[in-house]
This record gives structure tokens, C-alpha cells and sequence, in this order.
């Protein structure tokens, strides 16, 4: 069998002088956004999955709010739930105590001059705890009279 040179055309002689460097990255940029356009229609696929459940998803909601409801009434008893308002009640108080000492303690005329000025996330923090004990002490009202209201007792 004999071998005769072959003459390359203009575009394959194109082709040739492409550095492997760049022929690499093309592959990777393909394999990469072929691997994007999958993950695409993975969730399209589990989304239109999803909305067939959606049914399922109601009648299971439902049938669970039913059995709730019949574990809420043993739940809902005194011997648990007034340990749980008591205890709610005192570390809400609690804390508004400490925020309203420190405040006082930071306002002393004796204590001014090693005061550093509170750091933003400090400040955040303090009216973080404040603004959760007052929802707390709110909570605990609302169940209360909730409670009176169905019950006829606290």
C-alpha cells in the first residue's frame, strides 16, 4: 500500500495551527454549559414533577391539620402549658430587667469617662433582645386571653 502526501485545504490548515491550550478550553467551556443546560431541565423537569404532586401535597395538608387538631386538645393541657407561660413570662421579664440595668449602669455619671461608644452590632443586638421580650410579653398576652375567651380560666 503506498502513502501519497496529502494537501491540506485552507480551512484544515486553519485548524492546524490551533494551540492544544485552546482546543482544551473549548472542550471545557462545552462540557460546562452542556453540564449548566442539564441542571436547566433537571429542575424544569422537577417542577413540572412537582405540580402533578400538588394534589397530593393538599390532601396530605389537610389530613394533617385534622390529626393535629385532635393532638392539640392532649397538648393542650394545663400541666404543660402554664410551666411553658410561666416560664416565658419570667425570661422575657428577665431580660427587659438586664437591658434596663445595663442601659442605667452605661447612663452613671461615674461611668462616663471609660465609655466606649457601642458598636453598631451591639446596639442591634440590644434591640433585637428588647424587641423580642415585648413580641414574647405580647404572645403571652394574646394566648392568655385567647385562652380565657375559650376556656373561661386562665
Amino acid at each position: 500500500m503506498t502513502t501519497a502526501p496529502v494537501k491540506l485545504a485552507k480551512s484544515d490548515e486553519a485548524l492546524s495551527h490551533v494551540m492544544p491550550g485552546e482546543i482544551g478550553k473549548a472542550q471545557g467551556v462545552i462540557g460546562w454549559s452542556s453540564l449548566l443546560f442539564a441542571v436547566l431541565q433537571s429542575v424544569c423537569s422537577f417542577f413540572v414533577a412537582l405540580d402533578g404532586l400538588r394534589l397530593l401535597i393538599g390532601v396530605g395538608a389537610l389530613a394533617s391539620v385534622v390529626g393535629a387538631g385532635e393532638r392539640w386538645d392532649r397538648l393542650h393541657t394545663d400541666w404543660i402549658r402554664v410551666p411553658m407561660v410561666a416560664l416565658a413570662l419570667v425570661g422575657a421579664l428577665l431580660n427587659l430587667t438586664v437591658l434596663m440595668h445595663v442601659r442605667h449602669l452605661r447612663n452613671r455619671p461615674s461611668s462616663q469617662w471609660r465609655q466606649k461608644p457601642l458598636t453598631p452590632h451591639k446596639k442591634r443586638m440590644e434591640r433585637v433582645q428588647f424587641v423580642l421580650s415585648v413580641i414574647t410579653l405580647s404572645l403571652i398576652a394574646v394566648e392568655e386571653v385567647s385562652h380565657w375567651h375559650t376556656f373561661h380560666r386562665l
